[in-house]
């Protein structure tokens, strides 16, 4: 079926939070409206939600942990990570011990959140600094590792720059770092088409995906992620969680997204077209970009980021100014949704140029 592009809405065009321009499938809207009174008033049931949702990633019962967005299981991960006592070298099976605060790596330029959630878990964050050209890092990865390192941070493919994480890396640093946790944040995997979820997870114990259903399903608002990893893993995890922490209205909403592949499928080609519109909009006028495997592209436009983020704004188009990320001086994101919605970004930003050359 061919859905319609959802027009533009009378506060702007929001390409600036890598959102899902469209909106939610149509029935999702249904299954949320028809909720009874009662379901409001009972704490939901989240055994049937959480099976269909080990049935989308194809795993086994019991390696799929629901969270509150995507965010309240980076929050967790960290803590569980950052636990006073001792850790499990997940090789080996056997403890290791662990005194004074840990360490969390953060991979460069990197989603804000992963920070935040060491410091919140009281994790001191270590920075690693962008290659160049953004490649993978894994050598510096791997020279950072520590006795008490406790997470490392991982986003395949990376935000802002939309770049995969080499194939066997995530291996590597999962071997080296037995006593940590290694999150692999997953959240733009519908759009990359790839994922550790499967044998990795079992060969690596210490090993986490995050995944959410907040960007290609449009769930944003929701709030709905997931963990995946081996039961194991996800037990001290989610001793730390609370009970109730998804509300039923996600409930609903996820069961009826994940049912409707037909309207994930249409989005995800919505926003593969509006990624080759974007980059060949930057090789016609020169930007540099690199090739995203994400809903959106990192573009350098040079000394005038912001004031361009400023005057697109002024015409209702919202975009994101990245220049004071890492290794980002110059770059704005733009996300790639739906394909009229990225027309009409271009067109804006063509009048934009087109008046400063005269």
């Amino acid at each position: 079926m061919t859905y319609p592009a959802i027009p533009d809405p009378g506060a702007g065009l929001r390409l600036h939070l890598n959102e899902n321009t469209a909106g939610c499938s149509p029935s999702v809207l249904a299954a949320v409206r028809s909720l009874e009174r009662e379901d409001t008033a009972f704490y939901p049931d989240y055994g049937p939600i959480t099976s269909a949702a080990e049935r989308w990633f194809g795993v086994p019962p019991g390696w799929v942990q629901l969270t509150n967005g995507l965010d309240e299981g980076l929050h967790v991960v960290a803590h569980a990570a950052a636990r006073r006592g001792s850790l499990v070298d997940h090789q080996t099976g056997a403890r290791v011990p662990t005194s004074g605060r840990g360490q969390a790596l953060v991979v460069e330029p990197a989603f804000e959140m992963y920070a935040a959630c060491a410091e919140a878990a009281e994790l001191d964050a270590v920075h690693i600094p962008p290659a160049p050209d953004f490649a993978f890092p894994l050598e510096a990865i791997l020279s950072a590792l520590r006795s008490d390192t406790r997470l490392v941070n991982l986003t395949d493919p990376n935000n802002p720059t939309g770049l995969p994480i080499p194939s066997g890396a995530v291996d590597r640093i999962a071997e080296a770092a037995p006593q940590s946790m290694v999150l692999v944040d997953e959240a733009y995997a519908e759009f990359s088409g790839r994922t550790l979820v499967g044998p990795a997870l079992e060969r690596h114990r210490n090993l986490i995906v995050g995944r959410t259903f907040a960007k290609a399903h449009g769930l944003a608002a929701l709030r709905v992620g997931a963990l995946v990893a081996h039961p194991d893993t996800l037990a001290p995890i989610r001793r730390l969680l609370p009970p109730y922490s998804l509300n039923v209205c996600a409930v609903r909403a996820l069961d009826a997204a994940l049912q409707d592949r037909a309207y994930l499928d249409w989005y995800v080609g919505q926003s593969r077209d509006s990624r080759s519109l974007l980059e060949r909009f930057c090789t016609a006028h020169g930007f540099a970009f690199w090739p995203s495997e994400a809903n959106f592209v990192l573009i350098r436009v040079g000394d005038g980021a912001s004031e361009l983020v400023r005057a697109m704004a002024e015409r209702r188009i919202f975009i994101r100014d990245r220049s004071a990320a890492p290794g980002c001086g110059g770059c704005i994101r733009v996300t790639a949704g739906v394909v009229a919605h990225t027309q009409q970004c271009l067109t804006v930003w063509e009048d934009i140029l087109a008046s400063r050359a005269d």
